[in-house]
Formats: C-alpha cells, structure tokens, sequence
C-alpha cells in the first residue's frame, strides 16, 4: 500500500507544481502585456504631439515664403515700371533726334542746291573773265597756258639742275662712304697672302755637267720625263738651269719635285723616271687633300664630300693670271661672308659660295666648258645646296643673280681679282684696254677729248659747250658709264667724270 502512494503522491505534486507555474506564467505574461500597450499609448501621445509641432512650423514656413514671393513680385513689378519709363523717355529722344536729323537734311540739301547755283554764277563770271583777258591780251587761254608753262620751265630749269645736281651729289657721297666702310671692314677681317706664279718652273742644277744626264742617250731621259708629266723641259744654254714649261701648275710643280729628286739620286734613266714621278704623283694626292681640309677646317665648313675637298686642294696649284686660285677662293670666301654679316645676308651661303666659285678650274683643263659651268656641274654632283650653286654661278654675270649672296660673291671676287698686287697683266693688254676706252668715250656726239687717267680706273671726257649743255652733260656721262659696262671686260670699277667749260677770250689792244 505505502509503495503505491508514494507514487501517486510524487505525480499530484507535479500537477499541483504544474498548475502553480501555469498560473504565475499567465499573471507574469498579463503584467507584462499592460506594461507594452502602456508604452505604445505613451508613443503615440508624444507622436501626436510632435505632428503638431511640425504641422505647425510647416505654416509658419509656407507663411514667410509667401510673403517673401510677394516682397520679390513687388520688386520686380517696381523694376519693370522704371524700364517701360526709360524705353519710353528714349523713344521720345529718338523721335526728336529724328524730326533734327530730317531737318538737318533738309537744310543740306538747300545748302547744295545754293552752292550749285553759286558754282555755276561762279563759272559764268569766270568764263566772262578769260573772254575778257583773251580780247585784251590777243591770246586763247591753251596759249596763254603754254606760255606760262614755259616761262615756268625757263625760270625752274636751273633751280632744278642745282638741286639734281646737289641730291646727286649728297646721295653719292652718303652711299660711296657706307659702301667703303663695308668693304673696308670686310677687307680688313681678310689676311690672306697671294703668291705671284707664272707658266715657267725652274730648277737650278748643282752643276753644268747634270744637262747631258738629264737629256740622255738620244733624248730618252728628257722625253720620257715630258712625256710622264705632261710638261715641256728647255735645256738652254743658261748655265745650271732647267725650265720647266706648262700651263698646267699641277704639272710643272710635279715635273719639277721629281726633277729635283732625280738630280739629287744621281740615277737618271727612263724607268727611274717613271717611278719617281708616279711618287711624286701620289704625294701631291695627298697634298691636295691635305690643303683642302686644311682650307675648309680654317673656314669653319663642315658636311662636304671627301671628293670635293680634294678638288678644292688641286686649286693650290692652279693661278689665274698669275693669281693663286686657292689663296683667291679663301679670300673671296672670307671678304662675302664679312660683306654677308654687315647686310644682314646668309654668312653661311656666301662663305661657301666664295670658296667654290672657281671650283671649275680645278678640272678646266680635262673638261670643256667655262669654270662656271664645270663648278655648277661639280656643286650639283656632290650634292651642295642649291642657294650655294645660285650665289657662285653669278660671279661672271653669266646668270642673272638671284639672291643678295649672289651680288656680294660678285662683289668679292672683283674686290679679290682687281685689287693692286693681286694679278698680272701684260703691257699689250693693258695698252690695249686704255686704247678701247679712249675710243669709246670719243664716239659719242659732242665729246671733243678723251682720256684715260690712273691706269684705266678714270676716264676724264671733254665736251664741246655749244652742243652740249649742263643737262645733257650728266646724261652723256651716265651714257658712257653703260656702254663701258656692256662692251668693255676691267676689273673693278672705271669712273666717268665728263668736263663742259666755257672759254671767253678777249683782247685789248
């Protein structure tokens, strides 16, 4: 019995304790459920009250810019009032600048309308006034005209010739000193020596006895030495002394190296010969390179082609008369590059185009044609600019010149050629050339004398004064000036100075 109660009374006390924990749930769940629905009460009050506070500052704000709007409406309305007021106040500026401007122009037009009148009333008394003065004076008014015009032309002609003669004057004086500071300053930049050569080597022989070596049997020595170097050898009877004769100096100056070497060897015979002026050959190779680089290093040129370099070395041995080709080209290079710097002209352009502007007769003996043409074909060849090929071939007036370098090469080279101890001339030549300009200046009508003064630089012409007046003078002189200049070859310049004097001779007896 006691072991089937404790069991039953194990289960009642789970109910009993079951029971108890559903009921303190229910009361602990009802307590909490009182305390959420307060809460939410208590949100929706404050929500309510804070939807107020908002409704509220949104009618306040709606308000304020309300009556901002109608402040800015007011504004604008005020700010439209006062534009119509100021259109309508130019308006009426512009309709009375209107009704002046018409008025204006129609006082204009009676203004012009008058002065037509007056024009023509003026024209009328005019015409009545030349009527009158031909009927006085005899004359139509296209003769009075003409008179007046010549008693002008009597009374201005000297006026006018003084003042020609006076700006004539002033211009050349201005112009002949800056062109002499020029060229006085491009000369003085130039310090180049000139060797004087002529078609004759000759070689002094250590005795009498070396001519029958230097002939040979039967001559074979001394033509096979002409016939090597292209050269013509004279064995005279001047004592120790063979010349040398070509108009090549290249080939004089080889023939003569390898005369000299010969002599001195003491062994002279036909191959000897032969070797010794292929030697010699070969050396002058290598001095014409040398000279060409040297001559281009000295000027400053850079970028030219070998080939070209060594013929500007064989220059060294070539003269023109009597001049060194070289030595001239250098100079030539040096005074159009100064002449270049003081115009304001490409330096670079003219320094080249002076160096080579003889470059053709440094092959004129192999090929035909003038040095020009041969320098311009040699130019093109080795690919140097074209402005430098236009500036050299001018040098002769060949070719038109086409650029201020072109002038000044021109210019230097006359400078270079004409100056005193450049070059050689011959007495015939010289003669010759005074006699052509004589007979020029006197083959105009009107010239009574003519005669050349300063070795040929001035030509002084004497007119008659009956048949040329001082009008015609300085025409006349300006006349001989360009004949001289299209017929005549000189170097440098001639001046004309043309004499017209009267002579009144009276005797008292």
């Amino acid at each position: 019995m006691e072991q089937l109660t404790l069991p039953i009374v194990g289960v009642l006390v789970l109910i009993v304790g079951a029971v108890i924990g559903y009921i303190a749930r229910q009361l602990l769940v009802s307590k909490r459920a009182g305390t959420i629905e307060q809460k939410i009460a208590n949100q929706l009050s404050q929500a309510e009250k804070e939807k107020e506070k908002l409704v509220d500052k949104a009618k306040d704000e709606a308000k304020q810019l309300l009556e901002k709007a109608k402040s800015e409406e007011d504004e604008r309305r005020q700010a439209v009032l006062k534009s119509e007021q100021l259109l309508l106040k130019r308006e009426s500026i512009l309709e009375e600048r209107l009704l002046e401007q018409e008025t204006s122009k129609t006082e204009f037009k009676k203004k012009v309308s008058r002065l037509g009148e007056i024009e023509k009333e003026i024209g009328e008394k005019r015409e009545d006034v030349v009527k009158a003065l031909e009927k006085t004076s005899g004359l139509t008014k296209e003769e009075a005209k003409e008179e007046i015009i010549k008693q002008v032309e009597v009374q201005s002609e000297q006026d006018i010739q003084v003042r020609i003669r006076k700006l004539e004057a002033d211009a050349e004086d201005r112009y002949s000193r800056r062109a002499k500071e020029i060229v006085a300053y491009a000369i003085q930049k130039t310090a180049v020596p000139q060797a004087q050569e002529i078609t004759t080597s000759t070689v002094i022989l250590p005795s009498e006895d070396l001519k029958g070596k230097i002939i040979g049997k039967e001559g074979r020595n001394i033509r096979s030495l002409e016939r090597l170097a292209g050269v013509e050898i004279v064995v005279d009877e001047t004592p120790e002394t063979v010349v040398i004769s070509g108009f090549d100096p290249l080939r004089r100056h080889i023939a003569k190296v390898a005369l000299e070497r010969l002599i001195k060897d003491g062994r002279i015979h036909p191959a000897r010969v032969e070797e010794e002026v292929e030697k010699v050959k070969a050396e002058v190779e290598i001095q014409t390179k040398e000279a060409g680089e040297a001559t281009v290093y000295d000027l400053g040129i850079v970028g030219l082609d070998p080939k070209l370099i060594q013929l500007l070395g064989r220059l060294k041995f070539r003269t023109s008369f009597g001049q060194n080709v070289l030595l001239h080209s250098v100079e030539v290079a040096y005074l159009a590059s100064a002449l270049a710097a003081e115009m304001g002209a490409d330096i670079s352009v003219a320094k080249k185009a002076g160096l080579f502007h003889d470059i053709g007769k440094a092959l004129d003996h192999e090929i035909e044609g003038s040095h020009v043409d041969i320098g311009m074909k040699v130019l093109e060849k080795f690919g140097v600019e074209k402005e430098v090929v236009d500036a050299m071939k001018s040098h002769h007036e060949d070719y038109p010149y086409e650029s201020v370098e072109a002038i000044l090469v021109q210019a230097a080279d006359a400078i270079s050629a004409s100056r005193p101890g450049a070059r050689k001339d011959t007495l015939e030549n010289y003669l010759k050339r005074i006699g052509e300009l004589e007979t020029l200046a006197s083959s105009f009508e009107g010239v009574e004398k003519a005669y050349a003064i300063q070795a040929g630089r001035e030509i002084r012409v004497f007119v008659t004064p009956e048949k040329i007046d001082d009008a015609a003078s300085q025409q006349l002189a300006r006349d001989i000036a360009k004949r001289i200049e299209e017929e005549l070859k000189y170097p440098g310049e001639i001046k004309v100075t043309l004499i017209r004097e009267n002579r009144f001779v009276e005797h008292a007896r």
